[in-house]
């Protein structure tokens, strides 16, 4: 990379939990990042499911790099035993760490990423490639612009890219005329959104733990309004991981909700109707849809009035064509995650220690992060995030040792698929792998831009 490149900024597309946590640790060696976010505020995506507890307590959700820049402003952690709302994990983490004065003067809004290229090549040139700077092709109040980076962390998640409710991973035809009878999401049930289900007959599409908490507040709402009816659809053949390990799961929450949702299936208050493959859904009279598929004894059909869809979500990867990326051919996750975390082998929501040596990609510098960087798979939390983050960003700013040593423990959901899981040492020929993530105690101030230059000259880090 040439001395111009050097001096470039780094580009952090997505100002989410992950987002924010790279540009904490950027600012603490000493950079000054720009971050582009596509909404009006800070974690747009977690303010659309803002009513929903998390089943991950705080311990698992805080960066270590941004506690400390929060603690810089006197901020006090929350209970790290407390199950957070997305709300709670706005207000009381990510919108002070994004008012933090370092962290809002990096922080661009309503800016959508269109495309990443390198200066002045396309994707097939490959001489000089790695010392050409990032473009970043920007449209911000219907302008474009083409801004260069050194680097770019695509933490853009999947939010918005929902998997459709089509078991062949389409749209069941007819879905464009019954578009607005259906909710892809976590809709409020308990609040905003109440009036529209209860007592209706609802269709609840998906076997994950997103689909158990609008199950589980459809059930609420049942108590009120016992006209209310639920159908739960999933593709599972099998159920015996679908409600996940109960009392083994080590997030209590998470074991719970599962619990909760077996037992409603087995007491009779929620029909489930496993497997189904949908097909085609279409209009019925004025308020409802007819769904037809297959289900356990051939052709089948069903009328409801609504339909909340919850087959997990898939990355947005079309800004990534003019640039060299390995993506997996099923899960469309950065292709080396691809073994450890693929759901038809997979469920322990473990895995094993994981950062920039795996989150590389043939175009150097680059890097998915966060939920995008899973792909289509699930089981993904905050704690990965952090720990990929952290490891990029020494791997970025030349701290190799850093960088490779990464170090990840994650709360198990109590069921596997496999007996013979490989061990951490075999898939990553590394050890441990279950150790915690080490205390980062050190402290550090943000760099003004004349500090920023200065270490670059000397080669030194302004942030110890």
């Amino acid at each position: 990379m040439n001395s111009i490149t050097e001096t470039l900024p780094v580009a952090i597309i997505g100002a989410g939990p992950v987002g924010l946590a790279a540009a904490a640790h950027l600012l603490k060696r000493g950079e000054r990042p720009v971050v582009f976010e596509l909404g009006e505020s800070v974690a747009s995506s977690v303010r659309e499911w803002a009513h929903v507890r998390m089943f991950s307590p705080w311990k698992y959700n805080i960066d270590s790099a941004a506690k400390q820049l929060l603690e810089q402003q006197g901020w006090n952690a929350p209970d790290p035993e407390h199950l957070p709302t997305g709300e709670e994990l706005i207000e009381d983490y990510l919108a002070p760490l994004a008012a933090h004065p370092c962290v809002a003067s990096c922080l661009n809004f309503g800016c959508k990423v269109l495309a990443i290229s390198r200066k002045g090549v396309d994707k097939v040139r490959s001489a000089g490639r790695n010392e050409r700077a990032f473009l970043l092709r920007v449209e911000q109040n219907d302008i474009q612009q083409e801004l260069p980076f050194r680097a770019v962390i695509d933490a853009s998640g999947t939010w918005n890219q929902p998997n459709p409710m089509g078991s062949n991973g389409l749209q069941p035809i007819g879905e464009e005329q019954v578009r607005e009878r259906i909710d892809y999401g976590i809709p409020d049930i308990r609040g905003s959104r109440r009036i529209d289900y209860q007592e209706a007959t609802v269709l609840v599409v998906g076997s994950g733990h997103s689909s158990f908490t609008s199950v589980l507040d459809l059930l609420d709402l049942k108590k009120e309004f016992p006209k209310t009816k639920i159908i739960w659809a999933m593709r599972k053949q099998s159920l015996d991981t679908v409600f996940g390990g109960g009392v083994n799961d080590t997030l209590p929450a998470r074991g719970e909700m599962g619990m909760k949702a077996k037992q409603a299936v087995k007491n009779g208050d929620v029909e489930l109707i496993t497997p189904l493959e949908i097909e085609r859904v279409a209009s019925h009279g004025d308020m409802q849809m007819k769904v037809l598929g297959t289900g356990p004894e051939g052709a089948c059909e069903f009328i409801v009035d609504r339909a909340i869809v919850k087959t997990g979500f898939r990355p947005e990867l079309s800004m990534l064509r003019e640039i060299r990326v390995e993506i997996d051919g099923a899960l469309e996750s950065v292709r080396a995650l691809a073994p450890m975390i693929d759901p038809n082998e997979h469920s322990c929501g473990s895995v094993p220690p994981h950062g920039a040596r795996e989150l590389a990609h043939p175009e150097k510098g680059f890097y998915i992060v966060g939920m995008k960087s899973y792909g289509r798979a699930p089981t993904f939390l905050l704690a990965t995030g952090h720990e990929q983050v952290r490891s990029v960003v020494a791997e970025i700013t030349g701290d190799h040792e850093a960088a490779a040593k990464v170090e990840l423990r994650l709360p198990e959901t109590g069921v596997c698929q496999l007996d013979s899981t490989p061990s951490c040492d075999q898939t990553m020929n590394q050890s441990p792998c279950c150790s915690e993530t080490p205390k980062e105690s050190v402290d550090f101030h943000c760099c003004t831009e004349s500090e920023v230059a200065d270490k670059n000259q000397k080669g030194d880090t302004c942030c110890e």
